[in-house]
């Protein structure tokens, strides 16, 4: 037991140095922190040799690839650029891009109303949208078209009556539908199968909450649907829109078969005459390429549209990130000089 004596003699002891912090740096002058100073070694990003390297080994061979193209006479270039711009050519691609802006729109406006069925509280529509889909997304889009093409083979003739009884008019089946009506009709079918399952998928990615909200301010569901949940379902939807719109134009080449004049059809039928097989190939596929990029540019700003609430910033487009980079290397150049 410690005695009065014992505690006024320790506390006349030197106090000890307390234990050193290993959580601290090393003292500078007057207890601070040492501060970098121009003595120590400059920082140097590590040198990324393997990035460089197959960066121009991936440039060489496009380069490589890009210069036998061009400088392959078997193209025929020069029979490219003479009917790249004749109105055989050009009337089909006005007729794929009818077909393709015609059965995007009716493929998606059915496919709206097959994913609110799908979505319903209702078993019968549920039954009936999931049947839809499942009977049209398993059987070959060239199927599709040659069934509906051969239609009037079951259905002679269409009418319109009473049941068991009077008939008010009937049409013959081969006189209603013909090539370019059965191209859109297979094609918009098609479509809208796929088309339900995208806007399914953008409608179940937008959070509960939102309709619970809505609801609570005593919002109907109808205008719960439009107001609320499609424009922000509209951020999921739209990319994978894109790729459908896309495959759609390409996809329109396969109503060829049903002698539609489409663009493929255009130039087989001029290829067929001059037996310049290989350049007419090549002006459908520049073609392609060419209404492709402008599909893609714009599916670039609508998602950049659709994005705006979801980020602080909306990152810079191809054209602003090029001109920040000109001024960059203007500033850097004036530096230098």
């Amino acid at each position: 037991m410690a005695t009065p004596s014992d505690v006024s003699d320790a506390s006349a002891l030197p106090h000890a140095p307390a234990a050193a912090d290993p959580v601290m740096k090393p003292p500078g002058a007057h207890g601070a922190p040492r501060a970098p100073g121009p003595d120590l070694p400059p920082i140097v990003p590590r040198r990324r040799y393997g990035l460089w390297l197959s960066a121009a080994a991936a440039l060489f061979v496009s380069a490589m690839a890009l210069v036998s193209v061009v400088r392959n006479e078997a193209f025929q270039w020069e029979l490219v650029g003479q009917y790249f711009t004749t109105s055989a050519v050009l009337d089909g691609l006005l007729l794929t891009l009818w077909l393709t802006g015609a059965v995007m729109v009716l493929g998606f406006l059915l496919g709206t109303l097959l994913a609110v069925m799908r979505l319903s509280d209702n078993p019968v529509l549920r039954t009936l949208s999931w049947g839809f889909v499942w009977i049209f997304r398993s059987t070959p889009l060239l199927v599709q078209l040659l069934f509906w093409f051969n239609i009037g083979a079951l259905y002679p003739t269409l009418g319109l009556g009473i049941p068991y009884g009077p008939e008010f008019f009937s049409v013959k089946t081969v006189n209603l539908l013909g090539p370019t009506l059965t191209a859109v009709i297979g094609l918009t079918l098609h479509e809208s199968a796929y088309a339900a399952e995208v806007v399914r998928g953008g409608i179940l990615s937008v959070d509960p909450g939102q309709t619970e909200a809505a609801q609570a301010l005593g919002l109907s569901k109808r205008r719960t649907l439009r107001r609320i949940v499609v424009p922000q379902a509209m951020r999921s939807i739209v990319p994978t829109a894109g790729n459908m719109l896309i495959g759609t134009l390409k996809g329109t080449s396969i109503v060829s078969v049903l002698a539609v004049h489409d663009l493929l059809y255009s130039v087989q039928l001029v290829y067929n005459q001059n037996y310049q097989v290989i350049p007419l190939l090549m002006v459908a596929t520049l073609w392609y390429i060419a209404v492709t990029t402008v599909l893609s540019a714009g599916q670039y700003h609508v998602e950049r549209y659709y994005a705006r609430g979801s980020t602080r910033g909306l990152p810079p487009t191809p054209l602003q990130r090029l001109r920040g980079q000109l001024t960059s290397l203007r500033a850097h150049f004036d530096d230098r000089t």
